[in-house]
């Protein structure tokens, strides 16, 4: 008979995750790209970047280096395996390590999709704020991106005004872009104002900086160098090419994953070469390109999901923190198809155990950003959650107790413990709705997507983000206001 004691020999797998990716397999791929590296090689735009690869070992013909495997896995073995991201008061919020999952909206969008009216417009600086204000106050987004780019700004300091709009707006760790090496100057000056010295931000970073190659196997002077500069600071960077099967990459599943990770690793090999143990994380957008249409498929693609996770497999092989993609859609609107394309990619995404997920909030291919989509993210996201706690097996949750007090026929509805536990143990919709067809006709027969149009002006309405203090306000308008000079010589 079965007791207590045999317990102690069963393994405890609590949370739910699934792989794609055997070990034989990311060992397979693994050398695959070490052949790419060292004989294929990769294009460097950044003299710089190629004196110290030809200074490590690897042959270099013009912009063509060619990268010893010893170099990569060198590369490997010093990178950091965990990065702890703070908020912007210092305390320590996200351990991207293992198999733990963060979400958050993400960049780039040119268009958004106004609150009040509908209308699909350009983007202005005060959407970002209260994209970072919703956001902040969202229990799901554990982090902030600009969900959309800045159009009433300097064009080329869009990126300076997304950091400065959220800085002022949310407290949560920040994720950014910047467009070249002077900007991403200013967005760290800015994030170490805030931090109170450039020591306090490496201590406790609450920034982390991407820069994106240019698939298949390029890279730019402008990515090279804010990478470089991240490494210099010893601040977290975040690599992050856009593959795509059909375009950038072979018409292969497993031909995007080689040049994902060869480009990856080429940055991590300057990155480690620069400052040996600069903290890093391994990402990329991995699609394909739809052959009918041309565009760079987001939540549509099932291959988008499979692909991210077989890379998720990948990173955790390589043992070093990892970027992917959810929450985001090729619909063009807020309605059923994304829904499922948001439920899908933030499912597959969460079981591959992915550690910062970005991009929750996206529409018609990242094109168009969505608040109310970014607050039907965070409810899947807290579905999903739910899903991935799995269910714990012991003495106090198996309840045996409370069973055989209430006994063949009883119910359990008035029992104390379901008063003190069924919010613990069960998700609760916020939006979504369960009631009966009468009780929610009577409410106002409102859709999913009305209900989240109001969710989003109510909490915009309630939110009040945490405050800086005057003098670092004024701090971060002079470096703005040092960038719009500089940019207007």
């Amino acid at each position: 008979m079965w007791n207590k004691c045999s317990a102690s020999n069963e393994v405890d797998n609590q949370s739910v995750q699934f792989r794609v990716l055997s070990g034989s397999q990311c060992r397979r791929l693994y050398n695959a790209v070490l052949e790419v590296l060292e004989h294929t090689g990769v294009e460097i735009f950044c003299e710089e970047a190629v004196d110290v690869l030809k200074k490590a070992g690897c042959w270099v013909d013009g912009a063509r280096v060619r990268i010893p495997s010893h170099l990569v896995e060198r590369a490997i073995a010093t990178a950091p395996s965990r990065v702890v991201l703070s908020d912007r008061n210092g305390a320590r919020r996200l351990f991207l390590e293992g198999n733990n999952s963060y979400f958050g909206p993400g960049p780039t969008n040119p268009t958004i999709f106004d609150l009040e009216t509908g209308e699909r417009r350009d983007v202005l600086k005060s959407d970002v704020c209260q994209a970072a204000r919703l956001t902040d106050a969202l229990p799901n987004m554990d982090f902030v991106m600009s969900l959309a780019c800045i159009s009433d700004c300097t064009p080329g300091l869009a990126d300076v005004h997304e950091v400065h709009a959220m800085l002022q707006n949310s407290i949560k760790p920040i994720v950014t872009w910047a467009y070249d090496l002077q900007n991403v100057d200013t967005i760290i000056s800015m994030c170490e104002a805030v931090a109170g010295s450039a020591e306090a931000l490496q201590k406790n970073p609450f920034v982390v900086v991407y820069a994106e190659p240019t698939a298949p196997l390029r890279h730019s002077r402008e990515a090279i160098e804010i990478m470089m500069y991240m490494s210099k600071k010893g601040l977290p960077l975040l690599y992050t090419p856009g593959v795509q099967g059909c375009a950038t990459a072979p018409a292969s599943r497993a031909g995007v994953l080689v040049i994902t990770a060869a480009d990856n690793l080429a940055g991590l090999v300057i990155n480690q070469l620069v400052r040996e143990g600069a903290p890093y994380i391994v990402g990329g957008v991995t699609t394909n390109m739809d052959m009918k249409t041309m565009i760079h498929c987001y939540g549509s693609s099932p291959e988008f999901s499979l692909m991210h996770a077989a890379m998720n497999d990948f990173i955790h092989f390589l043992n070093l923190p990892g970027w992917s993609t959810a929450g985001c859609a090729d619909s063009k609107l807020l309605d059923e198809q994304a829904a499922v394309e948001y439920t899908l990619s933030i499912y597959t995404a969460a079981l591959s155990g992915s550690n910062l997920i970005h991009d929750c909030g996206f529409l018609e291919t990242g094109l168009s950003g969505s608040l109310e989509a970014l607050v039907m993210a965070d409810e899947i996201v807290g579905m999903v959650r739910s899903i991935i706690r799995g269910i714990r097996i012991a003495d106090e949750t198996l309840v045996l107790d409370l069973i055989d007090k209430v006994g063949p026929g009883g119910n359990f509805v008035s029992e104390e413990h379901t008063f003190d536990n069924f919010k613990k143990e069960f998700w609760l919709p916020r939006d979504i709705n369960r009631e009966i067809f009468r009780q929610w006709a009577k409410k106002g027969k409102t859709t999913y997507a009305q209900r989240l149009n109001a969710r989003a002006k109510q909490i915009l309405k309630d939110s009040q983000p945490s405050l800086l203090p005057d003098e670092k306000l004024r701090q971060l308008q002079a470096l703005v206001d040092r960038a719009e000079a500089a940019k207007a010589h």
